[in-house]
């Protein structure tokens, strides 16, 4: 593999007034190294950036990531060109090079690109995103990180092993809500927090009780346009179904991550990164809905206890749901009392936490992604307004990353960030898959009173081909 090659501002100019010598008049926006407010970005402010996974949630991400014209695509990477969804960022940018291998894309690209994009299915994040950190190329990679705790860990080594800028695509986590309950937690308001609840309704399939299955699809035609061997990549390979290809693979266990690898990213992520929770010591189950090792319950409930992490954060226990009717019930004491009319629950959403202080004075209710927090009872928004007020960050999370490519800032969801949260969600999908509760070691990284856990701590055994990744970091 090739050493790594640090993209800074200076070596970008430098490559950009090169080619640029002997021009004697330039456009403002060139001569000044400044956008011109027409969209038109010089070449020395852009970076190059190669896309591993085209269709789907990469229609949000890969305009995100090059709103503003600070980045642009110069090379897409898919096992489908002709899948539905696929068409957005195909018409958006025609001339674009297409590949099916990313590391044929990454070889035949290497000097023209400087960043990727990774927007694929849970199992293939790892070998894509660790192929390119190890190639120098900064990686913004969708959530969850990874399909395995191992995977993550290789993930936040290698960060720190090859120097590139990485962030995870948690959007949420760089936003006003997050600024907002960062400066909570500062200002003593968000402390002392002894529990969350953290819940989220069904939305996908796999949650409606009428669509479950519990043995692997029946075998169909794999479609002309679709390379099922890249698809798979270090997965076991099974005969193909269209519950797979092309969405509803995050069902199963063997491909995807459930509700909590997908929403508890979004749902979590403030609590878990400025609490300090860190990994938990206890893993219980408190009841999971139509079980078995195909695809993720019908309902889940699960209790992850995270030790103390000093003053102001005590020990936590975090409660996860997901499904049908695991929307928590609100203590009648912290509802609304109104002057006139009775008092009413509050409505709670679809998603999100609430957050028990040890001293019971309020609770903190927040939805997912970037929402911001509110107090319970409502009178307690007013006692700490000015804490609760917060600003907008200058970039949204996407164009943080492009920023910080470019050595402007650095983002919120680093992989030293991310991939630590992404082994608390692991640590709860294993629990989800044996429908068994563990003990777990923080310092050792080991389950410690369950061999069937900690042996899926690894995740599945990659196929053969696919195994240098699993050693290396």
């Amino acid at each position: 593999m090739q050493g790594h090659k640090k993209l800074t501002r200076r070596s970008v100019l430098s490559k950009s007034y090169t080619a640029l010598a002997g021009i004697s008049v330039l456009p403002s926006y060139l001569a000044l190294g400044k956008p011109d407010g027409q969209g038109n970005v010089p070449p020395s402010q852009r970076i190059n950036l190669g896309c591993i996974g085209v269709g789907g949630k990469a229609n949000q991400v890969v305009p995100a990531i090059c709103s503003e014209g600070y980045a642009k695509p110069v090379a897409f990477c898919d096992v489908d060109f002709q899948r539905k969804g696929i068409e957005e960022n195909l018409t958006a940018f025609p001339k674009v090079k297409r590949f099916s291998d990313f590391r044929v894309m990454l070889d035949k690209m290497d000097k023209d690109i400087d960043a990727v994009s990774v927007v694929t299915p849970d199992h293939t994040h790892f070998v894509q995103t660790l192929e390119a950190m190890q190639r120098g190329k900064h990686v913004y990679t969708e959530k969850p990180l990874t399909h395995s705790f191992h995977e993550a860990d290789i993930l936040i080594h290698a960060e720190k092993k090859y120097g590139v800028v990485t962030q995870m695509g948690n959007q949420g986590h760089t936003s006003s809500g997050a600024v907002q309950f960062r400066q909570m937690v500062e200002a003593g308001i968000a402390q002392d927090i002894v529990k969350i609840e953290a819940f989220k309704t069904p939305s996908l399939w796999f949650m409606y009780e009428d669509k479950r299955i519990s043995v692997y699809p029946n075998k169909m035609r794999i479609p002309q346009s679709l390379d099922y061997d890249l698809w798979c990549g270090p997965a076991k390979m099974m005969p193909f179904s269209d519950k797979y290809h092309p969405f509803n693979w995050r069902a199963f266990y063997l491909y995807g991550n459930g509700m909590l690898g997908d929403w508890g990213a979004h749902i979590i992520d403030f609590a878990h990164d400025y609490l300090k929770l860190g990994l938990p010591t206890r893993v219980e189950t408190l009841g999971m809905e139509d079980h078995n090792d195909i695809i993720f319950p019908l309902v889940t409930q699960l209790k992850m206890s995270f030790p103390s992490r000093g003053k102001g954060f005590p020990a936590c226990d975090l409660i996860w749901r997901d499904g049908k009717g695991t929307v928590p019930v609100v203590d009648q004491k912290y509802w609304e009392q109104p002057a006139n009319g009775e008092a009413k629950a509050p409505n709670l959403g679809t998603a999100g936490t609430l957050m028990h202080r040890k001293d019971e004075k309020f609770i903190i209710q927040r939805g997912s992604h970037g929402k911001s927090s509110r107090l319970m009872p409502f009178v307690k928004m007013r006692e700490y307004r000015d804490a609760l007020k917060a600003k907008s960050p200058a970039y949204t999370h996407e164009a943080a990353f492009t920023q910080a490519c470019m050595g402007n800032g650095s983002t919120t969801s680093p992989f030293s960030v991310a991939g630590e949260l992404t082994q608390v969600l692991m640590l709860g999908v294993i629990a989800q898959y044996l429908n068994e509760s563990f003990n777990f070691d923080p310092k050792t990284k080991r389950i410690i009173d369950n061999a069937r856990a900690d042996a899926l701590l690894k995740g599945p055994e990659p196929r053969k081909g696919w195994e240098e990744y699993y050693q290396m970091g």
